[in-house]
């Protein structure tokens, strides 16, 4: 797997368990002490989405498209949450319950694990 592959699949990853940890502290606004965080990490997860999809469009593995499509559909959701004024806890968890995201998250699990 290239470096970079990887790279955007560990922040695909990260994200996910910091957002786990966002959307269990019941806030109402991302204003705050530590909240910048959070826009910081869907940040990253948005560029990341962006990077793993173009770095598997044209592959010749069928499930490379899934896994574009994936992405595709994961970021337009995080692209979704970013555009928000305030980023809730409970905005977050409707994300992290998101079956596009967590469709993402098992593709890469599944990727990573055939491209050791």
């Amino acid at each position: 797997m290239s470096q970079s592959l990887h790279d955007n699949i560990e922040a695909i990853e990260a994200g996910y368990e910091f957002l786990l940890a966002y959307a269990a502290q019941g806030r109402e606004t991302d204003a705050g002490p530590g909240g910048s965080e959070v826009r910081d990490t869907l940040t990253a997860m948005s560029e990341a989405a962006v990077a793993i999809g173009t770095a598997l469009t044209g592959d010749s593995d069928p499930f490379s498209s899934v896994v574009v499509d994936d992405a595709r559909k994961s970021g337009a959701a995080i692209a979704l949450v970013l555009a928000q004024a305030a980023i809730s806890s409970e905005l977050v968890d409707n994300l992290n319950a998101s079956i596009h995201l967590r469709a993402l998250l098992t593709d890469l699990f599944l990727l990573s694990e055939t491209l050791s």
